[in-house]
């Protein structure tokens, strides 16, 4: 039997068809999706695209938060031994305070508290990843120097700015308070007030004046450092919001390309029927035969 040549276009056409149907549905089995192609379906591709690409950012945004989370957990911590010791330099000044003490008793005393204000020098020039915690946005250089010119013998060299990080869209949180908001804030300067305190402690005068002075650094301190729970509790928040958020996507996204493994076994089955059943069909002809086939892909 000879065929046209339409007929025997026919029979090539059938065969790529069963063979691009095959080849599709294997695919589909193996990648699990049903779009692997934008030509599998347009618009199920452009939905995907604008998926992927906010999952991207869910992603980005997590990875934020972690990092600007173990920042501020740090400087908290860092401001909680600051607490602390302001606390014992408060209980030195009543005891200082107290008329009985002899002048070698303060001065045991006021050595204590000069040891406390270089404690807290030591974590007001904490520094995290490479960066100072206290320094404001001038975080490459250590904020707090000595200085026998400043209050206290201690200077600031960082500024009033504060670093923001986006942890969501149109969402910014500072990363910081700046040192000048902790340590030395005016008519709070925790330097100048530890500096008082021991001095007083060693002439045995003003310790009560003085004292009350590192209670207000303390209260300045203490009250600044909410700010840092505060955003650790909104991170948190923030985090827990945008994991949703991403299992949503991702379920979207799963529900948009993902395939039937069901249905993709059937398809495949199909193609290799209709593939068998148009290879027979040219096997018969005497102008088609399976070697044309196969010379023409």
């Amino acid at each position: 039997m000879r065929l046209t040549a339409t007929d025997s276009a026919i029979l090539l056409n059938a065969l790529s068809a069963a063979d691009d149907g095959q080849q599709k549905a294997l695919l589909q089995m193996t990648t699990g999706k049903r779009v692997n192609v934008a030509s599998d379906d347009p618009a199920a591709a452009a939905v995907q695209v604008a998926t992927a690409s906010r999952l991207s950012n869910c992603d980005q945004f997590l990875r934020s938060i972690s990092s600007v989370s173990g920042e501020l957990q740090t400087a908290d911590a860092a401001l909680n031994s600051c607490v602390t010791a302001l606390q014992r330099a408060i209980s030195l000044g009543v005891q200082g305070a107290n008329g009985t003490l002899s002048q070698q008793d303060r001065q045991a005393l006021a050595s204590e508290v000069k040891e406390i204000s270089d404690q807290v020098l030591g974590i007001a020039n904490q520094s995290y990843n490479g960066h100072f915690l206290f320094a404001g946005t001038a975080d490459s250089q250590q904020p707090y120097v000595a200085d026998p010119n400043a209050p206290g013998g201690i200077a600031y060299r960082g500024n009033d700015l504060t670093n923001e990080i986006q942890v969501e869209d149109g969402h910014f949180v500072a990363m910081n308070v700046p040192g000048s908001k902790l340590f030395s804030a005016p008519g709070a300067n925790v330097f100048q007030a530890l500096s008082d305190l021991s001095s007083a402690l060693q002439t045995g005068n003003g310790i009560d004046t003085a004292t009350e002075s590192v209670r207000a650094a303390y209260d300045q301190l203490t009250t600044a450092r909410v700010s840092y729970g505060s955003t650790v509790s909104q991170l948190e928040s923030d985090q827990a919001f945008i994991q949703s958020e991403k299992l949503q996507l991702q379920q979207t996204a799963n529900d948009n390309v993902g395939v039937d493994m069901n249905v993709a076994a059937t398809n495949l089955v199909n193609a290799e029927n209709a593939r068998n059943s148009a290879i027979a069909a040219a096997a018969r002809t005497s102008d088609l035969s399976l070697l044309d086939y196969l010379s023409n892909r």
